[in-house]
């Protein structure tokens, strides 16, 4: 059985997609990322619980912030990018709850005393969301450089606040020369896939 999504668009957003470690110097827009984020909102995540928090950050002084934020290898990366996303969990996701999950009246208050719990649904759905970012990122005809190569508590610092917790750093542009490393290798269907 093949695939319903148009062999052109699995390449775009799967098989000839990597991590791109070089870009142009052609600016992303912000309404890109609304485009982006238009598509992969619809992404779905426990009780629609939708806890990933974007940060764009865009401004010079900002950015030399971050960078210094960055392992070796990814400072130079994140330098260039014509954009960078620092992707975080919203630890606080529950109060958004009767809105985005109106049919269980009780969802909040189930979170509400229970930090520990919420952390972890917080930390998982948006690592989901990321993904799907990601994807998005590709669908706009962009590259994505994601890297957790970081001081994630620095970052905290410098740009989030106790509420949310920083997953990973995304570069975001067109790739520039040289942009892809070799691609690695991937597990096989059956080193994967088990059936009971």
């Amino acid at each position: 059985m093949s695939l319903v999504l148009d062999p052109a668009a699995q390449d775009l957003l799967f098989r000839e997609a990597r991590t791109a470690n070089t870009f142009t110097d052609e600016p992303v827009t912000d309404e890109q990322i609304q485009a982006i984020y238009d598509l992969v909102k619809y992404g779905p995540t426990s009780m629609n619980q939708s806890p990933l928090r974007v940060t764009l950050v865009r401004s010079p002084e900002a950015r030399e912030r971050l960078v210094q934020h960055m392992a070796e290898g990814n400072a130079t990366k994140t330098a260039a990018a014509p954009l960078v996303a620092i992707l975080s969990a919203d630890n606080e996701f529950h109060e958004e709850l009767p809105q985005l999950f109106p049919h269980f009246p009780g969802a909040k208050d189930m979170f509400a005393g229970d930090r520990s719990m919420r952390e972890g649904q917080a930390s998982l759905n948006a690592a989901l969301q990321a993904a799907y970012f990601i994807v998005g990122v590709r669908a706009a005809g962009l590259a994505a450089g994601p890297m957790t190569g970081c001081d994630f508590e620095g970052i905290r610092k410098e740009f989030l606040d106790d509420d949310h917790t920083p997953l990973m750093v995304v570069n975001i542009g067109r790739p520039g020369e040289n942009a892809w490393f070799p691609r690695g290798p991937r597990l096989a269907y059956d080193e994967v896939v088990t059936t009971v």
